[in-house]
């Protein structure tokens, strides 16, 4: 059926007389246009619902004991209340201030094992990087034995902790150890046999485990990132006359930036948290140089019975470690920024 235009000659269809159905056109399907953004509904939906068991899996094994520790550190939860910490008195922030009053012995105490930290991840992390940083550029040239030998540099991080630690503690024994076997009977060295495992050189025994064990995980993950660097700029710059210190300083840091970003803050992580290796090393009560803050924690949790000031001293210890955490990847989203 057509209708005549007003004012033309011309005749049109009748749009609403045609599709018989609300004004559409004859022939369309009026269900295809629900069933595609339905399915542009689920596109966008089913990553979040297969992603939803591990969050919340995610979030009762870290969220739940972080929340019940933040709760635990507003009360007066010694041990007569651990069979029903929920009926500890409630102080309020006095575990916090108790904590950080610097002129009282519980928080010089946490003072000082914070510096020790603190100096104790500087060195870890800064060698732990030098050494695989090292390692990994001397494994970029071909030569015989270079499998054999990547295989032995990755043995210190493939060993369980307990393990390695524990054979480390029998290694630094005064009397009957190897490390003083080979210090003062083979090499010299020293006059007399030396303590490690107390007094000031138990910093120098944990740092030494610490980097032993640590080293690996920075050279695996800086030899993979060497990959991916053209062996054509190396010839390049060779070519120009370029040294090989040039060459790591001009190519192979720059190219492991992004990398070496990621990786120091791991170790930082790593390191700082580090609770099993002086553990292992040295028992309940570590020597006061090697009183890092994860021992210092457990002590006042598990040893003084004063779960109140544990908690509320590893609530700041999160909080601290979430600041420096936030602080480095400004400035270095900053740095990339500006590098592009």
């Amino acid at each position: 059926m057509t209708q005549r235009t007003a004012g033309t000659g011309v005749r049109r269809p009748d749009v609403a007389m045609a599709g018989g159905r609300g004004g559409a056109p004859k022939g369309a399907r009026p269900g295809r246009p629900r069933r595609r953004v339905s399915g542009r509904l689920r596109r966008g939906v089913l990553p979040y619902l297969l992603l939803l068991p591990a969050l919340c899996f995610e979030l009762l094994v870290h969220l739940a004991p972080m929340i019940v520790g933040a709760v635990m550190s507003l009360r007066e939860l010694t041990l007569f209340f651990i069979r029903d910490w929920s009926g500890a008195p409630w102080v309020g922030l006095r575990n916090y201030q108790v904590a950080v009053d610097f002129d009282a012995p519980l928080g010089r105490a946490l003072l000082q094992s914070f510096l020790v930290t603190v100096a104790f991840t500087v060195l870890a992390v800064g060698l732990s990087w030098l050494l695989g940083t090292v390692a990994a550029i001397f494994m970029q040239d071909r030569f015989r034995g270079r499998g054999t030998l990547r295989a032995i540099f990755l043995v210190p991080y493939a060993l369980p902790v307990y393990a390695a630690v524990m054979t480390w503690a029998f290694m630094f024994q005064r009397d009957t150890g190897m490390v003083n076997d080979l210090l003062v009977d083979q090499l010299h060295l020293l006059d007399e046999r030396p303590f490690w495992l107390i007094g000031g050189n138990s910093f120098w025994a944990l740092l030494t485990v610490v980097v032993w064990r640590s080293w690996p995980f920075a050279f695996l993950i800086l030899m993979a990132g060497l990959q991916a660097v053209p062996r054509e700029l190396y010839e390049a710059a060779a070519i120009d006359g370029a040294g090989v210190w040039r060459q790591v300083r001009r190519i192979t840091l720059p190219s492991l930036r992004p990398i070496n970003q990621v990786l120091v803050l791991v170790l930082f992580l790593w390191t700082f948290n580090d609770f099993t290796t002086p553990f292992v090393l040295f028992g309940k009560s570590a020597p006061a140089s090697a009183d890092l803050i994860s021992i210092h924690i457990y002590q006042s949790s598990f040893v003084t019975w004063d779960f109140g000031a544990g908690s509320a001293m590893s609530v700041l210890l999160l909080l601290f470690l979430l600041v420096v955490t936030a602080g480095y990847l400004v400035v270095t989203s900053r740095r990339r920024t500006a590098d592009a």
